[in-house]
């Protein structure tokens, strides 16, 4: 069956909506900042995609990025010569042309890198599945080098029977695998009081997802046995900092995972190894890494990061607290700024979206600013609690446009535009930010990060 697609046309009204646009201060010297954190050797294929994006395909043939000895019908260079043995990079890498694909912080977001985050490219990645290292970063006091020999998990407090359980203990309990995403609450909150960051990986890069594998929680609370006064559980990581978060009892015997592998191996230093704990769809900081000891009792603990930290201010000047899901959000990756369009003619508008609330039922997509929708065709596997791919054929003529994605989960909770969370919730917040997005779309091809009053 022929395949729909949408064309903007040349001569639509946006009814008002380009004088409400708001735009980044500092949209030109971010982008600056953005290319000095690429390795030197890939800054110039940087920059020359940010000549692409100023002035489209004829800067790039002038650059000498198209023109070559190595096209058809010649014979291209690497076909005259042998090639790398195996073992030749024992563990493998990505090919030296995919260099500028890594994760980046913002310099200014922190004091010090120790407590810092830095985030996923979301923009150049395929799929549903985030490589390992690529994952976002998250620390509040560095990452410690544990050795899983000397490590232990404590579980203890309300409990029949105590247990100190050895890496090699909780290797060999009945394991799981699951896919989920892992999401900062803060992600996207740097944009609360207006468009901060002129780049996709900015905006939404506190977010990644994989296959996680480990044994149940309820397994090792079966094993020790909880009183009956039990009601939460205290997590605590054994980095400098001390990590630790209240978990209430019933998320640990529904979904809650000990991990301690992703995608395949071990679990990396920077995501908690030899050991953490996993909430699917809850707030990141619950997913205590680096993890030492599990404390059952029967109130919530209320320490530095649940009460200084992660709480969300409303506008009323109240802090909400324990605010663990994280709601359906979505987002367009291309076209976006770091992936702008080159010429007139067919494309996907293509996204991901996401629930810490189970599976995303349905993605709308607005060429005009939320004026209208239409539906987005999900693609490929859709998973509780993970990314889900969503696209939309498109045929573009060259006509600027105000692109948006709007995400509904399966409990029928509906994405909210930025005016109606701001509503819900002021703008003092720090946390869960999973407004609608908006973007740019100018008739160069080029994407800017704007929002709509």
């Amino acid at each position: 069956m022929p395949v729909a697609v949408i064309q903007l046309g040349l001569n639509y009204n946006f009814n008002g909506h380009m004088s409400k646009i708001i735009k980044p201060e500092n949209s030109k010297a971010y982008l600056a900042e953005l290319t000095s954190q690429v390795p030197s050797a890939a800054r110039r294929s940087f920059l020359k995609k940010g000549v692409k994006y100023s002035t489209g395909l004829a800067a790039a043939v002038a650059t000498g990025e198209v023109i070559s000895s190595n096209l058809p019908p010649n014979v291209p260079m690497w076909s005259k010569t042998l090639g790398d043995g195996v073992l030749t990079k024992p563990y493998g890498l990505p090919s030296k042309f995919e260099e500028n694909v890594i994760r980046r912080t913002v310099p200014w977001l922190t004091a010090d890198r120790i407590s810092s985050i830095s985030m996923s490219p979301l923009q150049d990645l395929k799929g549903i599945i985030t490589p390992n290292g690529l994952f976002f970063e998250r620390y509040h006091s560095g990452i410690p080098t544990i050795d899983p020999k000397e490590h232990r998990l404590i579980i203890h407090g309300l409990v029949e029977n105590p247990l100190t359980l050895t890496m090699d203990d909780l290797t060999r309990l009945p394991s799981e695998s699951v896919i989920n995403f892992l999401e900062c609450p803060a992600n996207g909150g740097m944009e609360w009081r207006g468009p901060q960051m002129e780049a996709l990986q900015f905006t939404h890069g506190m977010i990644s997802c994989c296959e996680w594998t480990g044994v149940r929680l309820s397994t090792l609370l079966e094993e020790v046995g909880v009183k009956k006064e039990g009601k939460w559980i205290l997590a605590e990581g054994a980095d400098g900092a001390g990590m630790s978060r209240s978990i209430p009892l019933e998320k640990a015997l529904d979904d809650t995972l000990v991990v301690y592998a992703q995608n395949g191996e071990m679990l990396r230093p920077e995501q908690g190894y030899p050991v953490r704990l996993f909430n699917p769809g809850w707030e990141g900081n619950t997913s205590v890494k680096w993890l030492r000891r599990l404390e059952i009792g029967d109130k919530p603990w209320h320490h530095r990061e649940e009460t200084s930290k992660y709480t969300d201010l409303m506008p009323d000047g109240r802090a909400k607290r324990f605010s663990y899901e994280q709601e359906a959000n979505s987002v367009i990756t291309s076209p976006c700024p770091e992936n702008p369009w080159s010429s007139k003619g067919f494309y996907e508008i293509e996204g991901l979206a996401w629930s810490g609330r189970g599976k995303i039922k349905h993605v709308d997509i607005s060429i005009d600013g939320g004026v209208s929708w239409r539906p987005a065709k999900l693609k490929g596997l859709v998973l509780a609690k993970s990314f889900t791919r969503f696209s939309l054929p498109f045929k573009w003529n060259g006509a600027p446009g105000l692109l948006q994605s709007r995400a509904i989960d399966e409990t029928g909770y509906v994405q909210p535009t930025f005016a109606q969370l701001r509503e819900a919730r002021g703008v003092n917040s720090v946390y869960h930010r999973n407004s609608i997005h908006t973007w740019q779309l100018n008739s160069d091809g080029g994407v800017n990060n704007v929002q709509l009053k």
